[in-house]
């Protein structure tokens, strides 16, 4: 006992002093945890209190360790993509995350006979998610379809490392082997159309792919990402960035398909747009939205700011 509480101890004051470190304060007094000030994301979080038992000192170190451990995932969640960055490195943690990951990344898969919740079960229990491939021709869905399972420890290392809006905006090669350490059946260009995670413990659960030969033209949502934040005239005025779009529909060619599409905002003062036509893309890649003049962000601020951003007449 006397050891489990010296662990509970320590733990309890390591997240203490991590919590500390970024402007949180823990009252261990009164058991209340806090967020004082969040310089990163400019939020600032109320008190949450927590009742208090006094069974045991195990049990209050133990919720102790909990609510700090728990205040600190809430904290790091919340940074500011500013707040991310890697010293010694300017880009953008996207933008890093891209370039981690090798440009053409092989997935592994085996041919699947079976339908159903029970097989689709068996399949997750030996480590394989169940996919499948088929056509799209000209952004409509096709037929053609064919039932796969991927190795799920693969998928969830690319997941993880770029996160699922990036892994469903490039292509992948899909090698297609009889069974595992067996031969190579056949190999194509796949772009990921759709995954589903379990909606508690995000496990892995299924996978649609397309296929994506250099002539066929795909639909593909492109993620944006924003640069040129820390020199932004109307940030540094103290106003913020109201996002509208994420991610932009384009149809566009297999072999033309950007993983990202930047958009600087370096040159943008209090009450500036940045319209879907300002994009500076490809011009092989068609826009779905058929009014190119809804806007992606807008800078935005209070009355006064706005005002003092428009020239006078």
């Amino acid at each position: 006992m006397a050891t489990i509480v010296k662990q509970l101890r320590a733990k309890a004051v390591q997240a203490t002093l991590l919590l500390q470190k970024h402007g949180c304060v823990y009252d261990t007094q009164l058991n209340m945890g806090y967020i004082a000030s969040d310089r990163h994301a400019g939020n600032i979080w109320s008190s949450t209190r927590f009742s208090r038992f006094s069974s045991s000192l195990a049990l209050d170190l133990l919720i102790s360790t909990l609510v700090c451990l728990d205040l600190s995932y809430r904290l790091l969640r919340n940074f500011s993509s500013q707040a991310a960055f890697v010293e010694g490195d300017d880009r953008p943690p996207s933008l890093r995350k891209q370039a981690s990951l090798k440009e053409d990344v092989i997935l592994r898969a085996f041919p699947r006979k079976n339908t159903g919740k029970i097989w689709c079960k068996k399949e997750r229990k030996v480590g394989l998610v169940p996919s499948i491939v088929f056509e799209q021709e000209n952004g409509h869905l096709g037929g053609n379809k064919e039932l796969i399972s991927v190795e799920k420890k693969q998928l969830e290392n690319i997941v993880n490392k770029i996160g699922q809006t990036f892994f469903l905006s490039r292509t992948y090669d899909l090698e297609i082997y009889d069974k595992p350490g067996g031969e190579l059946q056949k190999k194509e260009k796949v772009l990921p159309r759709t995954i589903h995670l379990h909606s508690a413990s995000d496990e892995l659960l299924n996978v649609t792919f397309i296929r994506a030969p250099p002539s066929a033209k795909l639909k593909v949502g492109i993620p944006l990402v924003f640069i040129g934040e820390d020199s932004c005239p109307g940030i540094r005025k103290g106003g913020y960035v109201n996002t509208m779009k994420r991610v932009v529909p384009f149809v566009c060619p297999a072999d033309a398909i950007p993983p990202f599409l930047e958009v600087d905002l370096s040159t943008l003062d209090v009450g500036h747009k940045i319209l879907l036509r300002d994009l500076k893309v490809d011009p092989r890649l068609q826009l779905c939205h058929t009014d190119s003049s809804l806007p992606i962000l807008k800078i935005m601020g209070t009355r006064s700011m706005e005002e003092a951003a428009v020239p006078a007449k």
